[in-house]
């Protein structure tokens, strides 16, 4: 089966979110449509407000559309049948602080189903992985934001899910923590995940996405394959192709 008569994993159709009422209601989004499909990484980009983590709340079923729909795995948006095969990081992440880091992941693998065997044995291994070995006993009040996003990561792959959703990918990390996340990300993308995540860092978009989303007011501006962008970018970065391209829809405003 070719690219394109492959089903979606991820289906947005005409999606439109508003916030407050009356002159106060803002339209977050305004008839935005995409598709991502299984073993893609696609990079979601905009400025602060363009609708990125209203998109992602939407389709993990943390808000509800006004008008429009979600399908994630061919089921509505927030179900039961789709969460339970999601990798979930928001931007700002809040965990217990009386809680060990070992703690925490056994609290998020019960819920996904995982028995105390396989948590005993996929823990250490996630630690690991995210650069956090030997800290699984310790607190989460004595973690930095760079730790915590880290343990964040291990918690998004602790159920093993078929998608990977992240907002605002390496929030707190350091060079180093963001090289370690993409080697991560790289890794999994080989082994056959689909990643979907929202990103200012466009050095970042560039080194791990086939395709890049690029949205401004609640519009979708661009959907195109990473190839294909940069090919439009000609010899201007991608980062200064973002900027030149919000410039001129602000003139047109």
């Amino acid at each position: 089966m070719s690219e394109i008569e492959r089903p979606p994993l991820l289906s947005v159709r005409n999606l439109q979110v508003a916030y407050g009422r009356g002159k106060k209601r803002n339209q977050a989004l305004k008839g935005i449509s995409f598709e991502v499909f299984p073993g893609e990484c696609v990079g979601f980009i905009g400025h602060n407000g363009a609708g990125k983590s209203t998109t992602l709340k939407v389709i993990m079923g943390f808000r509800y559309p006004e008008a429009g729909s979600v399908q994630v795995f061919g089921e509505e948006a927030g179900s039961s049948a789709s969460r339970e095969r999601i990798g979930y990081l928001p931007e700002v992440s809040l965990y217990y602080p009386f809680l060990k880091a070992r703690e925490l992941l056994e609290l998020y693998g019960g819920l996904s189903g995982l028995s105390k065997e396989q948590l005993k044995t996929r823990i250490p291994v996630l630690l690991e992985k995210v650069g956090l070995a030997g800290r699984g006993e310790h607190l989460l009040k004595s973690f930095s934001k760079g730790m915590q996003q880290r343990l964040g990561i291990a918690q998004s792959l602790i159920a093993e899910p078929e998608l990977l959703i992240y907002d605002e990918l390496s929030s707190g990390l350091d060079p180093l923590g963001r090289h370690d996340l993409r080697q991560l990300l790289l890794e999994l993308k080989e082994q056959g995940c689909t990643l979907f995540f929202s990103s200012h860092e466009l050095n970042e978009v560039e080194s791990l996405c086939d395709r890049v989303i690029m949205i401004h007011q609640g519009r979708l501006l661009r959907d195109l394959p990473l190839e294909a962008m940069k090919a439009e970018c000609g010899d201007r970065s991608l980062e200064a192709f973002y900027i030149d391209t919000l410039r001129e829809e602000n003139a047109k405003a």
